[in-house]
């Protein structure tokens, strides 16, 4: 799998390109600034990029502009954005297309190698990866007269765990449910939410996202 790696810092970015490496994955180039994994993109057709939030020159959101242009640009790219805080408007950014293919992680993440690693390669193949703390600040804080509030907190601890990009599978498992269960509990997700169901499940956990984050904006 072809990676792209975008981090000013040259310690981590050499570190994430030796983690990579070491677990198989080809990195064909690691840049620290937006213009070079824009032209890396283009010359490469990476699988994935790696990219950090905040990139020269002005450690803004370079990285995220950037990442968003790649959503356009290179469509069947993933993109997994990295970041040392919380910021959970610049991930409803990058969920704002209805698409899969992108994942929003705190740095502090990465040192979860098994985890990442696998982020990394769900994101490649169109799923989704959400730092449960970005997801707890996306859909966790529902107010009483919010879309969540009719969610029992059972069905909120679903939508976040399908929020994380987690299978039915793995969220029976982290709750100790029947998939059966977690199937009944996702119908009732979509039917207080008003939501068409969806056999893909990055398309319905970035349909439940998109939704939380267009009536909060309303």
């Amino acid at each position: 799998m072809r990676v792209v790696i975008a981090e000013d810092l040259a310690l981590l970015r050499d570190g994430l390109e030796r983690l990579l490496r070491d677990n198989g994955f080809d990195v064909v180039a690691a840049v620290e600034d937006a213009q070079s994994l824009l032209a890396a993109v283009e010359r490469q057709r990476p699988e994935v990029a790696v990219v950090d939030v905040r990139l020269p020159p002005d450690f803004h959101d370079e990285g995220l502009r950037a990442a968003l242009h790649l959503r356009t640009a290179a469509p069947g790219m993933g993109v997994v954005m990295v970041s040392q805080y919380v910021e959970p408007t610049y991930a409803a950014e990058l969920l704002a297309d209805g698409r899969g293919g992108v994942g929003y992680l705190l740095k502090d993440r990465i040192m979860d190698v098994s985890d990442f690693l696998d982020a990394v390669t769900r994101v490649a193949h169109g799923g989704t990866a959400l730092d449960p703390e970005v997801v707890a600040q996306l859909v966790g804080r529902g107010g009483r007269d919010g879309p969540l509030a009719e969610l029992t907190p059972r069905e909120r601890e679903v939508l976040a765990l399908m929020a994380e990009g987690r299978s039915n599978g793995g969220i029976a498992q982290t709750l100790v449910l029947s998939t059966g269960a977690v199937e009944k509990h996702i119908a009732s997700i979509f039917g207080k939410l008003g939501l068409a169901p969806s056999d893909s499940d990055h398309r319905r956990v970035l349909a439940v996202l998109t939704h939380l984050q267009g009536e909060r904006a309303g």
